[in-house]
């Protein structure tokens, strides 16, 4: 009758150890950590429009196009060259989706730099 203990409680046994190493398995897999999913930030979706900027004497143009599906809005900035003549700054404009626009500003004489600025249009 001794060698029938011995043998349930080796079954016993193994099954509990085999449970042990079992769950922390089981836990590890349910929470993602397999899959690269975990801590991974979402990656944004892409927006912003592409602008060309040409100064020519004391006029500045820009055009802006738009390829993505957020509103964009861009703001063209103006510096001149001389101490005296006033530096601008557009106001914003909207470019929707698929969309371009031409944004002018010019200066007295001439023109230092020229830049556009963007920020995505609220919600």
């Amino acid at each position: 009758m001794r060698p029938t203990r011995r043998r349930t409680r080796l079954l016993l046994a193994a099954s509990a150890a085999a449970a042990a190493l079992a769950v922390p398995l089981g836990v590890h897999a349910a929470r993602g950590a397999d899959s690269g999913t975990e801590g991974a930030p979402p990656k944004p979706e892409p927006a912003g429009s592409e602008c060309r900027t040409t100064v020519e004497g004391s006029r500045v143009v820009a055009y802006c196009h738009n390829p993505y599906p957020s509103v964009d809005l861009v703001r063209l900035h103006t510096e001149c060259d001389r101490w005296w003549d006033v530096d601008a700054d557009g106001e914003a404009v909207a470019v929707e989706p698929g969309r371009t626009v031409r944004l002018e500003d010019r200066c007295w004489k001439e023109v230092a730099t020229a830049w556009v600025s963007h920020r995505p249009a609220p919600l």
